[in-house]
């Protein structure tokens, strides 16, 4: 079963569906291999990777080269965090041409104005009108070319202090417009919020989560609020950039790397990760 038609599959049956992000091939092996059901090619990971902040400054091709990358290299669902959809209806309607084409299982576009900063960041958070934001749904669902091919609407309602019944507002409108499942993000310290919306959400489309800032919560607990996919958006890079911080630390202060050996990956580890799927050596670029 291929990518796109598993995580649609998935979203309608069985247990919650858990993503986790990454941003290159080898993290993408390493989620596939713990067991997750698919990979969030994560945009602040993508920025950060490259030193960049996430404000929506890398281009759709190369949020596309990372994705592609990240679906070639795993058997399990990849979904794209595509920003704002890198511009208006017509962008957003040769985005998804583009990610279906390239074996992408489902993108997310969020209502933020396009030059957004990251959810979790400080500073004011602006939001397009329903409309706009609909129109570029209605233009997304009608171009994808495949009826497994999953489209995210992901409302930052909560995020921009709008409140529960704002985020209900916009879901049912993304809903009317064609949207395959629902991001609601929040960035509180509790899921409270999104319980809050649970309680009241009254139709069939599918609610995705990322409790990045909620950590206490679990995935069993969201199951039972209604939740149908968590997404582990950063967790993959926050734990290497830590990892990483403590073994140079120690190989500095030690002069040797002989206290590190026992708390880092082997170097066959690396090569049974290199040779987890040979499919890597036929991939040609997709993305032209």
């Amino acid at each position: 079963m291929d990518g796109p038609v598993r995580l649609r599959a998935l979203l309608n049956t069985g247990p919650i569906v858990r993503l986790v992000g990454a941003h290159d091939p080898l993290g993408a092996r390493v989620a596939a291999r713990a067991g997750f059901d698919g990979v969030w090619a994560s945009s602040l990971e993508a920025c950060a990777s490259r030193g960049l902040s996430d404000t929506g400054v890398i281009t759709m091709r190369e949020c596309l080269a990372s994705a592609v990358a990240l679906a070639a290299s795993v058997p399990i669902p990849v979904v794209a965090d595509c920003d704002t959809g890198f511009g208006d209806a017509t962008a957003v309607a040769k985005m998804v041409r583009r990610f279906e084409a390239g074996g992408i299982a489902g993108v997310s576009i969020e209502d933020q104005c396009a030059q957004k900063i990251n959810s979790l960041a400080a500073g004011r958070h602006v939001l397009v009108p329903v409309d706009v934001f609909t129109s570029k749904l209605r233009a997304a669902k009608a171009a994808q070319r495949r009826g497994d091919f999953v489209v995210i609407a992901r409302t930052e309602a909560l995020i921009a202090g709008l409140g529960v019944r704002e985020a209900l507002h916009r879901a049912a409108a993304y809903a009317d417009a064609g949207a395959d499942a629902i991001l609601v993000h929040n960035k509180t310290t509790t899921a409270e919020p999104i319980a809050d919306f649970l309680a009241a959400w009254r139709r069939r489309v599918p609610i995705v989560v990322v409790p990045t800032s909620y950590p206490d919560c679990t995935a069993a607990e969201l199951e039972r609020m209604g939740v149908r996919m968590v997404i582990y958006a950063n967790h993959g890079m926050r734990a290497a950039i830590r990892a990483m911080e403590q073994s140079f630390a120690a190989i500095l202060r030690d002069g040797c790397t002989r206290g590190v050996e026992d708390a880092i990956a082997s170097v066959q580890d690396v090569f049974d990760l290199q040779a987890a799927d040979r499919r890597d050596s036929l991939v040609v670029d997709r993305c032209a």
